[in-house]
């Protein structure tokens, strides 16, 4: 029986099954998302026209495609047209269904239209990679045959369900859904674990939604994202140019009055500015949810720990009878008023588009001396380090 040109032991299949597909999450993560769809880094033509021969053997990716629906995912996130939220859908429907939400989107011509510009449209793109993007999968299989023998089906077929399992399955549904969160964005996004190896670096999914034209997705000491490690690698060997990586926070602990240049680091890092405020008042929370009376029947099935979620959502994302039920336990503890009253007027100021910044530095201000008199310690600790961004 044919065994192919290259006769490997069954470790040996296992090694190459891992490296290929491998090859096509560094594609995924270096070309589709950090090149395509956010423009964090430019690439060399030899570079760019790689990951996309590449990308079209092993998953018939179409570029427009992929960097149009992740781009509209980004604007429309956890909302009724975010092409893929787990929190609209169910994070079943994302796990299991995910390369179908991705198939229904990429139909979708006002998609393409609106969030697709930008990307290749020369002679290869319009005449191979889009026209034909169903050739390059069979041409692999071809290619995986002729090298490893009838192993090499099964060696394709895992590399056909490598993309649609953890990007479109891990990614997008336990991206938005189960980990751990460096800082607060606007939407539900979670970094997977800190290690981001298997998926190309895109675990650090919270990471990438706070900073989204960063070019490096690790953003805490014990992270690390070795799609960011081959970036560098390219770099050095001038086949990538870096063009933006996540601002680094800055602290001048002399600094004892705002000023405007506070409001502008407090602005660019208003992300971890409120995963700082949600940890500093996470003891508060704990201690004074503790210690509710609650006897009244509209609170009584309201479990705690959907208190604790509302404290740290903005108040326009609760429906009228979430917020009915946050003002009876507001009522009940001053300090869980204060803090979540506080975190509210904290993100008006950044918001306020039709004020001067010479007012928001005044608001700011103002903010952090309402908070140094609220009497609670750990807002006054807060607000002091707040003074110190620079």
């Amino acid at each position: 029986m044919f065994s192919g040109l290259l006769d490997l032991p069954w470790w040996g299949d296992v090694l190459v099954t891992l490296t290929l597909t491998h090859i096509t999450i560094a594609s995924v993560t270096i070309f589709l998302h950090r090149h395509q769809a956010h423009q964090a880094l430019d690439l060399h033509p030899i570079a760019s026209h790689f990951f996309r021969f590449w990308l079209w053997l092993t998953t018939g990716t179409v570029t427009k495609e992929w960097a149009s629906i992740h781009r509209k995912h980004h604007a429309k996130c956890e909302t009724v047209d975010d092409p893929h939220s787990p929190q609209i859908l169910s994070i079943r429907k994302v796990l299991l269904e995910g390369a179908e939400l991705y198939r229904k989107e990429a139909r979708n011509p006002e998609t393409l239209e609106k969030y697709g510009r930008g990307t290749p449209n020369d002679w290869l793109e319009r005449n191979l990679y889009s026209t034909h993007s169903m050739l390059g999968i069979v041409l692999m299989l071809a290619i995986d045959v002729l090298l490893f023998g009838p192993i090499g089906i099964t060696i394709w077929a895992v590399q056909m369900i490598w993309i649609p399992v953890t990007a479109a399955g891990i990614i997008n549904g336990a991206g938005h859904y189960w980990g751990y969160r460096n800082f607060q964005p606007d939407d539900a996004s979670t970094n997977i674990v800190p290690w981001g190896i298997l998926i190309g670096g895109e675990e650090l999914h919270n990471n990438h939604h706070a900073h989204i034209g960063s070019a490096k997705l690790s953003s805490k000491w014990y992270e690390f994202d070795i799609g960011w490690m081959y970036i560098r690698s390219l770099a050095a060997l001038r086949l990538a140019k870096v063009k933006r990586v996540a601002p680094k926070v800055r602290l001048d602990t002399a600094k004892t009055v705002c000023d405007m240049a506070t409001l502008h680091a407090v602005m660019v890092h208003r992300y971890e500015v409120m995963a700082k405020y949600a940890k500093s008042l996470k003891s508060t929370y704990q201690e004074e949810i503790a210690q509710l009376k609650l006897p009244t029947p509209d609170l009584a099935n309201v479990d705690l720990k959907r208190i604790k979620l509302w404290l740290h959502v903005d108040a326009t994302v609760l429906n009228e009878q979430e917020k009915f039920k946050l003002g009876l336990v507001m009522r009940s503890s001053y300090k869980l008023k204060t803090a979540y009253t506080l975190r509210q007027e904290l993100i008006a100021i950044w918001h306020r588009s039709t004020a001067t910044k010479e007012q928001m530095v005044k608001d700011l201000e103002d903010w952090c001396r309402r908070a140094e008199s609220s009497g609670i310690e750990a807002l006054q600790l807060f607000s002091r380090r707040l003074r110190c961004y620079a």
